[in-house]
Parts: C-alpha cells; structure tokens; sequence
C-alpha cells in the first residue's frame, strides 16, 4: 500500500494537512510530541512488528548537521549479515519533520546493493527512522539522532524566478571505472527548489507555495533499478546515491515528476562508451 496513503491522506492533501495542523494527528490517544514514532509507527506499519535490523542496517548522518536545510544522510546494508533479506522498500522517516516521511525507495527483485544516500531537511533535533520492508514481508528498523533546527522553513538558495530557470535539470555521476557486471555508485542531482510551503519569497514577503520532487524512476534498458516517493523533506536540488550493476552496456533513463505535475526526463549510455 502507498505508504502517504497509510496516513490516511490522499498525496495532494497529505501535505497541506500536515502543515495545517503542525502535528501529525495519527491516533485518537495522546501522546507528547518529544517522541511521537510510537504513534509514526502505528499510523505507517499499522499493527505491524518492526524487527531490530541495526546488525546490518547503518545510517550514517552528522550528530549536528552543519546545514539543517540540506543534511547529508545515508543507509547502507551489510550483505553478509541480512542472508535471507531481500529488500523491497525503504521508508526514511525524519520524525519531528511537519511531513516526516522523507521519501519512500522501491526496488526491483534483482537489486544488486539496496543502499541509499541523499540529502534531507531536519526541523528539529529529531530521531530518524530507516524501516525496511524484506520481499517476504517482515519489517526491520534502524535510526539515528540528529541535531538540527529549521530545515523546513530555511530559505532557498535562489528566488522563486532564479530557481525555474533550470528547473528540472538532471545530472547523472557514474565512476570512471564503472564497466558491465560491476557493481558502481552512481548519483543522480535534479534541480529543483523543493519548496515546503513554510518558505517566504524575499521580495515578495509572501510564502512560497510547496512545490517538490515527488516521483522518480530509474531504469536500465528498460529494467528497473530504483523508484523513489519524494516530499517536502528531501532538500534543495534532490540527490540520490544508488547501485547499479549492468550487465551490458545500456541506456538508464530518469522521469521524474514534481508536485505541480511537471515532469523531466533525461538519458545516459551507462557504464558510458570508452
């Protein structure tokens, strides 16, 4: 089940109720808002368990984040110690965030390495949550504490004019010794202002509608490599790190939607032409 849609609103809601009401209301009984994941988990994993995966889950990200509107952050898998894991999605929750589901990352069967870096907003000191979805169902969980303020609301690098000017350009960096039937890191950048909606244009002191990625899909010569749901709490100028392993060489191609419906589209020839 889409995982905005287990909050129980629909994608074009979900964010306007969140910044609504400040809180994210997700049971009838209440509950301090220091540590709201018992009921993130509930209202996300209804009736579901979450097993300990910090064995072979890490998440890597700055105790104090030196930039809160653009934290590095990264989950990788120990494949030695998940044997029997076959990972099918990853959700990334930044707990206190007004949208904590930062994004949600979708794989193939035949995914090579699950791994995952990008960059996140963080609005307050904050746990954040890895939970791992196993193709056989079970659940496994990880996270981190991170130390920062205001990442939701900070302004954007550029105006709202400045940053349509390259609005939904891709950028794909591939190793120079990626080569067919090799496992490589690749990154992908999008330009876009991911706008949260607690923004204020500085020229024209109003606040800046919430516009961001929402959807991305990689695939390779037609296979695919990796889906992601994004929302307000990836930063500016979305990254993703993620591993492919071709076989051949062949075409990867990025589409990507944002939330006002625009979408982009860009080819590579990976591992590239030598």
């Amino acid at each position: 089940m889409h995982t905005f849609r287990k909050l129980g609103f629909k994608r074009r809601t979900f964010l306007g109720t969140m910044l609504s009401t400040g809180l994210l209301a997700v049971s009838g009984r209440a509950r301090a808002y220091d540590d709201p994941w018992p009921d993130l988990q509930e209202a996300l994993f209804p009736g579901k368990t979450l097993d300990d995966g910090a064995g072979f889950i890490t998440i890597t990200a700055p105790e104090r984040a030196y930039d809160a509107a653009t934290v590095p952050i990264s989950i990788d898998f120990d494949a030695a110690k998940m044997p029997g894991i076959a990972v099918k999605a990853m959700t990334l929750v930044v707990d206190k965030n007004p949208a904590p589901v930062a994004a949600v990352f979708h794989y193939p069967d035949d995914t090579v390495n699950p791994s995952i870096g990008t960059r996140i907003r963080v609005n307050e000191y904050t746990n954040i949550h890895a939970v791992v979805e196993a193709a056989d169902g079970r659940l496994f969980l990880a996270k981190v504490f991170v130390k920062a303020a205001g990442g939701c609301s900070a302004p954007a690098s550029k105006s709202v004019a400045d940053a349509a000017e390259h609005l939904g350009d891709l950028k794909l960096k591939v190793p120079k010794e990626a080569s067919a039937d090799k496992p490589s890191k690749l990154e992908l950048l999008i330009r876009h202002p991911n706008f949260t909606g607690m923004q204020m244009d500085q020229v024209t002191r109003n606040y800046v509608p919430a516009d961001f990625v929402q959807k991305v899909d990689i695939t390779h010569d037609g296979k695919p490599v990796l889906s992601v749901e994004g929302n307000i709490s990836l930063s500016e100028n979305p990254a993703f790190e993620f591993w492919l392993k071709p076989k051949t060489q062949g075409v990867l191609r990025v589409n990507a939607e944002d939330s006002s419906g625009r979408k982009f589209e860009r080819v590579w020839m990976v591992p590239a032409t030598s």
